[in-house]
Parts: C-alpha cells; structure tokens; sequence
C-alpha cells in the first residue's frame, strides 16, 4: 500500500475515538498486550517516562523530551492526538516517523490488525513502541491518552511516573468526581516506581499517596518542593519566552520556557521534578540541558497549538485549551491583554456537556461559531443555539478558516481574535 492508503486503512477500519467518540473507547488492555507480544515486546527494550494528566501532559512530555535531547539522548515521544499529521504522534528528536515506517508496520502487522481489530489508539501505541525499540531510542516519554489505569500506554514499566493534574473531563469514562477520576490516572503508578505530581489539589491528594503506598512506590508533590512565579515575557533571539522565577530549598533563580500560556506555571514544577528525580537514578542532565530545553521546546519537538500567536495587528491567538479548566486558564490569560474588541473563534464536540464553559465565555465578545470537520463535532448552528442561552452571540460559519477569515475581515488592528474550544478547530487552522 501507499502511504496514503495506508492511512485510509487505519482510519476507515480501525474506531478512531478523535472521529467517532465513545464507540471507539476500549476499556481494557487485552489487544494492547496482544499486539505487543506480537512484536516480541518492544515496550521492554528502552526507558520511559509515563505522564497522564487532565489538562498539560502534552506540554509536559513535549518539554521532557526536549530536555532529553538537549542532554544528547536519543529521545522517542509518543503523543496523541496529531494536530495536522499522523505522524506528529511520534517522534525521535522532534522528527517524526517517517512513511516509510507507518507503512511498514501495516504491512507486517495487517493479518493480525484484520483479526484483532484494535482501536485506532491500540494500534498507533504498538506502532510507537516497534519504532522506539527498532530505532533503539535512550528513552521515551509517553502520553497517556485518557485516564491511566485502562490506557494503552499502561503496559509500560517506567523510570517514572508523573501526574499533572486533575480536572473535569471524559466523565462518562473516568468518573463523576476528582477523586473518582485522579484513581483512573493513578493506575500508571507502578510498583517501586518513583511519581512526581505536579499540581496539589485537595480532592486529589489523598487517591494518589494511598495508590502510591499500595504500589510501595515513593511520591512528591512537585509544587511543595518548586514554587514558580511568572515575571513576564522576554525575547528570546526570534522567538518569545515566558520568564520564571522559581525557588527551590530557599534558592531562587531565573528561567526562561518557551511555552508562553499561563497555565504552564502549573506544570512546571512537575517538569523541574521530574528531571531532579532522573539525575537522582542516574541520567546526566546538565543545566545548560535543562535550561536549553526549557527554552527551545518549541523548535526542538515541533510542539503546535498551545498558546500559539498566529498573527498581529489584529493579535490572533490558538489554544488547544477545551476542558472547563483548560478554558479558565485561557480566559484568565486574554484578561492580560488589552485590546479594543475580543473576537472568539469557537468549536467544540458534542459528545460534551459544554454548558459550563459556555457559561464562563464573556458576553461582550464577538462569537464567529463554527466545527472540526469529523464526526464528533458539535454542528455550529447548534453549538450558536447552545450559546444563545448564555447570552453570547455571532455568526455561524462552519469551516474553521472561513470563520478565521471572517473575523480577520472584521476586526480592527487593535482587536483581538482568540481560535479554540477544540483541539480538532485548532488543528484545521491553515497556517499552523
């Protein structure tokens, strides 16, 4: 096959859960293990870090696995969903699978896909940890997709685990409450395995030290031992970095990350401990490794979508944030700009209670409704009936440039456009 019906095979036969939702949520680990064993368990020939997480784990394995790189290891990253390529999803020092490999691992593999018909997410895990060993990578920071415990990362034992933090999403799979769903993400706490947490929340804390007892595996709240405080942003040759102060034991210094949304302060002190805890086993990370990586994060592992300016005059932001968290945060960055209008960009899924986001959305903006182009998405006449009762009002323009475009048209220079709501509305936009 090439390439490209290579593609087609894994999307129209394989259940995509970023297309189609729950039909394609597999809650246990049976074909995961099976497709490993199929492939002689190349999950066992290289280190890993495991990171799971509400909201932030993308930024935190992409950040991971740039500082790896900037130490000189040969570093995998296994992240989903793709914004604009298959192939984003894995990585080996920022460069992406080739097609070569995709198709090849179809090829060998396609007798027993046909027969085990894996989910989409089952198969591409597989397809990650064949490239990893086959490449013979140092090390692998892997995602979890959702959850933890019924992941298809989970077959992994790692150097460590990391949590970021706790939020309501996916409830129809994870549970109801905080604790209900911090006890699906703690099921990647493996026994003796050392796991950092990067933000303490109170409904949270105790799930995750008593999983931790259970496992004998040591814990640290990452944000007892760094706290961080943003100073604002500083340019950085071509680029702008966000600047921190952080204090550990007493002992302040200046950093500079190049992820520049607020809601980043969350995850970095689960970032800084977590490169404390592998020089603790080992692993040679210098500072000028740690303090490169934390800068360059962006051209070093192709990171897209997070806090991502796409243009001035107007000012035209994307953010993948699409959880009631994930939007708080966004909302609260906006406030820091000054501008003349707000303009909102907005789409979101359908198999999601959106009413409390929609409720957080201010009123005064300007709304340009619009949808992803995949089944899950919530049809933008819909999505603008939804906002109606919530007092937000706009037009209705379906395809995510077309509605970008609209509002480029209308704004003036010193007017602000925000893109977002979904992953997937971010991911169509042309110029990322």
């Amino acid at each position: 096959m090439t390439y490209q019906e290579t593609l087609e095979y894994l999307f129209s036969s394989l259940p995509m859960f970023q297309r189609v939702g729950a039909s394609a949520f597999k809650a246990d680990l049976g074909n995961t293990i099976a497709l490993c064993a199929h492939l002689g368990n190349p999950e066992r020939k290289f280190k890993t870090i495991h990171v799971a997480g509400t909201n932030g784990k993308g930024s935190t394995s992409h950040t991971l696995a740039a500082i790896f790189q900037a130490a000189g290891y040969k570093t995998g990253l296994y992240t989903s969903p793709h914004l604009k390529s298959f192939t984003e999803r894995i990585r080996i020092n920022g460069k992406e699978i080739t097609e070569e490999s995709v198709v090849l691992f179809v090829e060998e593999n396609k007798l027993l896909l046909d027969r085990l018909k894996p989910s989409f997410f089952e198969m591409t895990v597989a397809m990650a940890f064949w490239y990893f060993a086959q490449q013979k990578v140092d090390i692998a920071i892997i995602e979890v997709g959702m959850g933890g415990r019924l992941d298809s990362t989970n077959v992994i034992t790692p150097e460590l685990s990391l949590i970021t933090n706790i939020g309501m999403d996916h409830m129809q799979f994870l549970g109801e409450s905080l604790p209900e769903i911090a006890g699906e993400k703690a099921g990647i706490i493996k026994s003796g395995v050392p796991v950092v947490i990067s933000q303490t929340q109170a409904e949270t804390t105790s799930v995750f030290q008593q999983k931790a007892k259970e496992m004998n595996a040591s814990i640290i709240f990452a944000d007892s031992v760094y706290s961080v405080k943003r100073l604002g942003e500083k340019r950085l040759g071509p680029s702008v970095a966000a600047e921190y102060e952080v204090t550990k034991n007493g002992k302040s210094e200046v950093i500079h990350f190049g992820l520049t949304g607020n809601y980043q302060r969350h995850n970095l002190p689960g970032i800084l401990m977590a490169i404390d805890q592998m020089r603790n086993q080992g692993w040679d990370i210098s500072t000028m490794a740690r303090t490169k990586g934390l800068a360059e994060v962006l051209p070093l592992t192709g990171l897209k979508g997070r806090w991502q300016v796409l243009g001035e005059k107007p000012t035209v932001i994307a953010d993948t944030g699409h959880n009631e968290p994930g939007i708080r945060e966004v909302l609260d960055q906006l406030e820091t700009y000054s501008f003349t209008n707000l303009w909102m960009v907005i789409g979101m899924v359908q198999d999601k209670d959106i009413s409390k986001i929609l409720a957080l959305l201010p009123k005064y903006a300007s709304y340009v409704f619009c949808q992803a182009d995949l089944p899950r998405a919530l049809a933008a006449n819909h999505l603008a009936e939804k906002a109606a009762f919530f007092g937000l009002q706009g037009e209705i323009i379906p395809n995510v440039n077309e509605a970008l475009a609209f509002a480029r048209k209308n704004a003036g220079v010193d007017d602000l456009i925000f893109v977002g709501g979904s992953t997937f509305v971010v991911a169509e936009i042309d110029e990322l």
